[in-house]
């Protein structure tokens, strides 16, 4: 499965057919996406059915996440694996849902109710903000809050009314009890990059109208759904535990809104020792936690975006660099002995040929898109034999 080519849904619904019984019911799939960290906002797995084609980025992991999250959702509450109906479903809850700050959605969701549709629609969800140039040339970071999503989607299948004025109160809870978490603490740098993720992701709520003054706890007290209190107490947990300490403060903090959820004091303490667990085997690729200098900042985030175009491409790139001698005699020379000023404008043509005959590296010829081509030449040895249609279903199977 390739998510960032068209067709990905279609083929995780072919996928998913075979594999209906991962999870047996909601306890079953919260925790295995908490264990996949999609419950924290911070994407590092995927559901062990979906075979990617390609090592994927944060983004396409989000995606797959919320895919499988909301498709088992569906099954456990209305008892129905047809992905034809969960597909009709989630059109019609995200259309009441509302969400209009996304620009586009409309006119998505104008169209007939296809998976290409809503390919559109996940990535809409996915991605902060619509500007396809700052998503492509910034650090690509994905909505942190998708959650939230799942927890108003159940509620909706259960019958559940007004489901954006229940989205907007699962947000400020959510954004609450972060900020109330942060200020129980000795904030430091990664505290900061935090709460900045999760004030970015907000979608439902206008957080410069917010007061986060502890009068949230009210809410809080009255709440009686369980998943959505488990959320409440992991999401605590995630921010009093980032920085791998907990002091003594941050406990009473973390027992004392356990208990208002509800939960007994041994479900809090396996709450704190599951995202132990979590930062323990994941801290390495935790994006957040991560602080290296603007430049190295640019390079590694480039990088990563030229990477994933040329994996995306790669049988293209394959035919198109082979029918070009010079351009290849050139890229080798350049692995081993700096290349004249006239040889680099010779490839940089010669590239420039090329990415016009492949739309999705288009962006290579915006304005600026020449400072990315050293790291095009440098990735280019990693293009590796493939199929071109990622998403293409084998009809034998």
């Amino acid at each position: 499965m390739n998510p960032s080519a068209s067709g990905w849904i279609d083929k995780f619904g072919h996928d998913v057919k075979d594999n209906l019984e991962v999870f047996n019911d909601f306890r079953n799939l919260y925790g295995g996406l908490k264990t996949s960290g999609f419950v924290y906002g911070l994407n590092i797995k995927i559901p062990g059915f979906i075979k990617p084609e390609h090592t994927l980025s944060e983004d396409e992991k989000a995606k797959i996440n919320l895919l499988t999250a909301l498709f088992f959702t569906f099954k456990l509450e209305h008892n129905n694996s047809n992905f034809d109906d969960f597909v009709h479903t989630i059109f019609q809850f995200y259309q009441e849902l509302n969400v209009s700050n996304i620009s586009f959605l409309n006119k998505i969701l104008a169209g007939s109710k296809t998976s290409k549709q809503l390919e559109k629609l996940i990535d809409s969800r996915v991605y902060l903000g619509d500007n396809v140039f700052s998503k492509t040339f910034n650090r690509i970071i994905t909505n942190s809050l998708l959650f939230i999503d799942v927890l108003t989607f159940k509620y909706y299948l259960n019958g559940g009314k007004n489901i954006r004025e229940h989205a907007q109160t699962l947000e400020y809870l959510t954004i609450n009890v972060t900020a109330h978490a942060l200020n129980s603490k000795e904030k430091n740098k990664t505290d900061e990059r935090l709460a900045q993720l999760f004030a970015s992701s907000m979608t439902f709520i206008d957080g410069e109208k917010q007061e986060f003054d502890g009068s949230y706890r009210a809410q809080l007290l009255n709440n009686s759904v369980i998943w959505e209190n488990h959320y409440f107490l992991d999401v605590a947990c995630l921010t009093v535990w980032e920085d791998k300490t907990l002091e003594y403060q941050e406990s009473e903090f973390i027992f004392g809104i356990g208990k208002n959820l509800g939960f007994e004091r041994k479900e809090i303490s396996r709450s704190l020792e599951e995202i132990t667990s979590f930062f323990e085997k994941n801290s390495a690729n935790i994006p957040f936690l991560k602080d290296p200098n603007m430049a190295i900042q640019f390079y590694d985030s480039m990088s990563k975006v030229v990477n994933k175009l040329i994996l995306r491409n790669n049988k293209r790139l394959q035919k198109e660099l082979s029918e070009s001698k010079e351009l290849m005699q050139l890229l080798s020379k350049s692995t081993v002995k700096d290349l004249s000023s006239e040889e680099k404008k010779k490839v940089q043509n010669h590239l420039i040929d090329i990415f016009k005959s492949i739309p999705s590296l288009a962006i290579f010829l915006l304005p600026g898109g020449a400072v990315l081509l050293p790291i095009f030449i440098k990735l280019i040895p990693k293009l590796l034999p493939s199929a071109f249609d990622d998403n293409r279903v084998d009809e034998k199977s």
